[in-house]
């Protein structure tokens, strides 16, 4: 792979190549891709949808919105970092065709901006239940009228698979999508592989899938324009990553390795002594203990420690990735960055605490399995009445149809697009709405 290539800023429905060197000054073609993210609905919905805590009422626990700002932030800062030493390891980038190092920044702060935005409400056991009522509910009544990739992208239900679909499905009027960069859309895609086969080998952009059949053609496309390197076999489509996706990966890692840590230090999930011992570990190179004791407040010890700990790994991500840059524009890297970190046992440390006094806690459980309930249900009521068993629509089908937006764009879809369709229209719902929802076809509210 080529930086060139691999920094396109070709969009959807272009005929013309876009070149670096002709872009206007105030509005550059990857900017622009972050300002059409922030604008969709679909990230606005992102303030009520669950990152840690779900339906949590405490205003300082992080909403998957608060959660995207900050890895963009960090992502921008990695994306610039890595960009001054790319062009001035290959300086023909800038000389020649004008890339700059705020270009990188661009990129992947506008792909980890978009990172979450096609993740299910509940987190991520919200794509578990998605994938749970086709594998073992009623949904498993469609197998015999799907292929074997359309189930898989049902059973499987991937977040990462129904972001690329947000991001680049047609809508009336609208071909394309939000008409990103397809260099953001490759740094967007972690996983540049269809759903089958499932895992097919221990390299981290097997280890799940990030695109559904319905967009197939246009991954292919984007893979394609990037250079991206092939590692399918036959009819199965599968790529390596593009570079900067792995800089997208650090971010949301440092983000949430960090900050979910911190919020629940803030719930008082985790108690106070016994967290700050384990932050202070991953930064004892670089805190200054003198200013760290000087601090009166909970708040802003862990301001301080949190803000040493990003820099900490931001700095290492930068550095694990031009010590390995050739490796990953051959397509030999199959690592996340942090894999090679010299604080893999501090993180480590910190995620054990996190999995074991957070993601198992009593209220985060709680929900989850209130949220398993909701979206079963909302699935069941919605594909019941897009495709009724014996083919009949009954008066409270037809009444459930009048609550999908724009229902008659499914009409001429086949089996499968409905489905995945309705999964991802259900997906693009916020923790809220599903509530909603769920209580109004309960009969619980009108």
């Amino acid at each position: 792979m080529n930086w060139e290539q691999l920094l396109s800023l070709r969009k959807a429905g272009d005929t013309n190549k876009r070149l670096r060197k002709e872009q206007n000054a105030t509005r550059l073609g990857f900017e622009v891709d972050y300002d059409r993210i922030i604008f969709s609905s679909a990230f606005r919905s992102l303030q009520d949808k669950t990152q840690v805590i779900p339906l949590s009422k405490t205003d300082f626990v992080h909403t998957r919105l608060t959660h995207s700002l900050e890895v963009s932030v960090v992502g921008r800062s990695l994306g610039r970092l890595a960009g001054q030493k790319i062009l001035e390891k290959h300086p023909q980038l800038e000389k020649t065709h004008g890339y700059q190092m705020n270009d990188f920044g661009a990129i992947v702060a506008a792909a980890a901006l978009a990172h979450d935005i096609g993740n299910p409400p509940f987190g991520h056991s919200g794509e578990k239940a998605i994938g749970e009522y086709f594998s073992n509910g009623n949904g498993r009544r469609f197998r015999e009228l799907l292929t074997a990739e359309e189930f898989e992208d049902l059973t499987k239900f991937e977040g990462n698979a129904n972001g690329f679909k947000i991001l680049t499905e047609d809508k009336p009027g609208i071909p394309g999508g939000i008409r990103l960069s397809y260099a953001t859309l490759g740094a967007f895609i972690k996983y540049p592989k269809e759903s089958l086969p499932y895992k097919p080998t221990a390299r981290i952009a097997d280890k799940k899938f990030g695109i559904f059949q319905s967009e197939k053609a246009f991954f292919e496309e984007v893979a394609n324009e990037l250079g991206l390197i092939s590692t399918g076999t036959g009819k199965n489509l599968s790529y390596c990553r593009h570079p900067l996706a792995f800089l997208v990966e650090a971010a949301d890692d440092i983000c949430y390795t960090i900050i979910d840590f911190e919020d629940g230090i803030n719930l008082g999930l985790i108690q106070e002594e016994y967290a700050l011992e384990y932050l202070i570990n991953l930064v004892k190179d670089s805190i200054i203990t003198k200013k760290y004791h000087n601090l009166q407040t909970r708040a802003d010890r862990l301001s301080y420690l949190r803000a040493l700990a990003i820099n900490t790994l931001l700095t290492e991500a930068v550095e694990i990735f031009m010590a390995n840059e050739d490796a990953i524009l051959k397509g030999e890297f199959h690592e996340a960055l942090f894999d090679r970190s010299k604080y893999e046992a501090q993180i480590s440390d910190i995620i054990k605490i996190s999995i074991d006094k957070i993601y198992q806690s009593e209220e985060v459980i709680s929900k989850e399995i209130a949220g398993y309930q909701m979206l079963s249900h909302l699935l069941d009521t919605y594909t019941t009445a897009l495709l009724p068993e014996n083919g009949k629509q009954t008066n409270y089908n037809k009444l459930v149809l009048k609550l999908i937006p724009e229902a008659h764009h499914f009409e001429d879809l086949e089996v499968y697009d409905k489905l995945i369709k309705i999964c991802s229209y259900i997906s693009s719902l916020t923790d809220s709405k599903i509530v909603s929802l769920f209580k109004k076809f309960k009969g619980l509210k009108i």
